[in-house]
């Protein structure tokens, strides 16, 4: 039980420093995209994780359509879990997540937001991550065959696959000749989002139009361009025609909100501090100019009466 309370405690703790952490990358981005006058970039994993897992219909909508694009399936219901996944044993690697959900009859899917290349591994890491999603569903006595899918996808702001233009690029364990499926249990879909450079191109030159897009390049051209000036009427358009957009957008025009209204209050309480350092600053050199011009008129009181042939004591008494 002490064991169990105290695991419980660690697991608190993490929690609540990854919240503060969260918030204080949050005040970050509120200084530095505000004072350069910047839209906030879906693409940074901080926004990424607000947008898609706040406690608000607007990011449940958003990630509920989000995942039905990446799926390729209808999905009805979302719930977004803890983002930390347990190692099956006290010395494995525990991962932290960026979106952890179930969705429908339970099945799961982590979303990672990765802004650059990796000094590591990153196809290793999305097989060891979609391991954990499967590990995570262990329960004693429970059948092999009752296990459900799992889904790992990864948005990168990086070419991971240079050989090829495609996209998305999804990955199964299949037969190595013949390619049939070992099973349906485990599916790794990476968004490589520079491969986009050419349908922005082509949209922004009038030669294609959105009816001509799948889902997923839609949610694709919206996170890779969200933040970008040349494509807000490509953005506007996918709000306009994607419910599921159109939330995702709302979403993090509050977090945009949120993050000016913080900065508006740090200003508030700076310039409050800054006139009361003022008015004190004031206060001290005009007590020290008054000390000083009641010494300048004590040191001349005392010469005159020296002049007058007083002795000290005797100026000492009218002083």
């Amino acid at each position: 039980m002490k064991r169990h309370a105290s695991a419980r405690l660690i697991y608190r703790m993490k929690t609540l420093l990854y919240k503060l952490k969260l918030a204080r990358e949050l005040k970050r981005l509120a200084r530095e995209n505000i004072a350069e006058g910047k839209a906030l970039s879906v693409m940074n994993d901080v926004v990424f994780k607000v947008m898609l897992g706040s406690n608000s219909d607007d990011s449940r909508e958003a990630l509920r359509s989000l995942l039905s694009a990446c799926t390729r399936r209808e999905v009805s219901s979302v719930q977004v879990l803890n983002n930390d996944i347990a190692p099956a044993h006290l010395d494995g690697k525990a991962a932290r997540l960026d979106v952890h959900v179930t969705f429908n009859d339970g099945e799961a899917a982590d979303l990672e937001m990765q802004t650059g290349i990796s000094n590591d591994d990153l196809r290793k890491r999305a097989e060891y991550y979609s391991a954990m999603l499967l590990a995570s569903q262990q329960a004693k006595g429970k059948m092999y065959r009752h296990i459900k899918r799992v889904y790992q996808v990864f948005f990168l702001n990086c070419i991971l696959f240079p050989q090829s233009g495609k996209l998305p690029r999804r990955y199964y364990f299949q037969e190595e000749t013949e390619h049939d499926r070992l099973s349906e249990t485990t599916e790794i879909i990476f968004y490589e989002l520079p491969k986009l450079e050419q349908r922005i191109d082509e949209f922004l030159a009038g030669r294609a139009a959105l009816e001509n897009l799948t889902a997923e390049e839609k949610w694709c051209l919206y996170m890779r361009y969200r933040h970008e000036e040349k494509a807000g009427a490509l953005i506007e358009k996918l709000c306009a025609e994607e419910e599921g957009i159109m939330r995702a957008e709302q979403a993090v025009t509050r977090v945009s909100r949120d993050m000016k209204r913080y900065a508006r209050k740090m200003a508030e309480i700076k310039n409050s501090m800054d006139r009361a350092s003022e008015l004190g600053c004031a206060r001290e050199e005009g007590h020290a100019a008054g000390h000083a011009e009641g010494r300048a008129e004590e040191r001349q009181r005392f010469l005159e009466l020296l002049d007058q042939g007083l002795s000290i004591e005797e100026i000492k008494q009218r002083l």
